[in-house]
């Protein structure tokens, strides 16, 4: 059965779906382990969490993550994306009893407060205005349990002439101004504005993209 996409005003990628395991190597310059496990590195999974995957696309990265988690102990990964094709996809080929995935709009979570250890998101908040970033920021606080972990990894501020360069050539190229928010790097703002505490940078790639690592405060 067609999984049908979730109304919201950010960009929906359903049409990349049946390519997208294809293409997102490519756009990660083919060094996508390394970046999926600088990410796990940074979330530090234990095995009984419950964590939240924001804009999963089709879930590999949820995957790997679900290989860290026992379900014996409760531990799960749920993905969630606003594209349909998407979760069609990452349920075909990732989903497992501890590796779910919805869909859902990040700026509208369908969970109970503090329902989660961990939030984490890979190259979802370039997608979307200012405003969702505002709202799914503010939904990813509730979500989480005090003490709770967010790891972001998106598009910043470029540090490089090469990150200038795709940075400002993706946002004319794809007219998206959603990216021209995130270069001039309004995430750290937001998170804080959200609850989270001032979050760290911990790792950078590609002069371009940022791997925020941050806290929901005890």
């Amino acid at each position: 059965m067609t999984i049908p996409s979730i109304p919201t005003k950010g960009r929906t990628l359903d049409y990349a779906a049946p390519v997208y395991d294809l293409l997102e190597p490519l756009c990660l310059l083919n060094k996508q382990a390394a970046y999926d496990q600088t990410l796990i590195q940074a979330l530090a999974p234990q095995p009984g969490d419950m964590i939240l995957d924001l804009g999963c696309g089709t879930g590999l990265l949820c995957q790997k993550i679900s290989a860290l988690l026992d379900p014996a102990q409760g531990g799960c990964i749920t993905g969630i994306d606003a594209a349909g094709a998407m979760i069609e996809a990452a349920r075909e080929k990732r989903g497992a009893p501890n590796c779910r995935f919805e869909a859902m709009a990040a700026e509208q979570l369908a969970f109970e407060d503090g329902s989660f250890d961990a939030v984490i998101s890979s190259l979802f908040y370039h997608h979307v205005p200012l405003e969702l970033k505002q709202q799914s920021l503010h939904e990813a606080f509730r979500v989480l349990k005090p003490g709770g972990r967010l790891v972001i990894a998106d598009m910043d501020k470029p540090t490089t002439l090469l990150g200038a360069l795709v940075s400002h050539a993706s946002r004319w190229l794809f007219m998206q101004p959603q990216i021209a928010e995130n270069i001039r790097g309004v995430l750290p703002e937001l998170m804080v504005e959200a609850g989270f505490l001032p979050p760290q940078r911990a790792a950078h790639f590609f002069g371009y993209i940022s791997v925020f690592t941050t806290i929901k405060p005890a």
